[in-house]
């Protein structure tokens, strides 16, 4: 159930895109300790950002689980996810913003029911 949308400035190839789904949902299943089976990445590239006043590479991320996200947690996935968008695709920490959300089990669908 947790999910880790990436959009982001920086134009990639359909095989960078790839590398960056699988390892978003590697982090996002280590940092939350959920199974990666249950986790869903996506990635946008090539968005227009404007950002601190001028058009940059820059990332906005929203995550969302059911449980497990909390200040510590949180604080240890921005490290995560900014380092390896440092590292991966260039983009500097301070040009990431990451939205983290608890959603309860009832707001949240899968296979046709809820996790309620």
């Amino acid at each position: 159930m947790p999910t880790i949308i990436l959009q982001t400035s920086v134009k990639c190839t359909d095989k960078q895109k790839n590398i960056l789904a699988k390892e978003l949902s590697k982090i996002c299943a280590a940092q939350l300790n959920k199974p990666e089976t249950y986790v869903m990445s996506i990635v946008r590239d090539d968005v227009t950002v404007f950002f601190g006043g001028k058009t940059k590479q820059a990332a906005m991320l929203e995550v969302s689980s059911i449980g497990g996200l909390n200040p510590t947690v949180n604080a240890a996935f921005s490290k995560a996810i900014c380092e390896f968008l440092s590292e991966s695709i260039k983009i500097d920490s301070d040009c990431v913003y990451i939205n983290f959300t608890n959603i309860k089990g009832e707001n949240w669908g899968w296979n046709s029911k809820t996790f309620a």
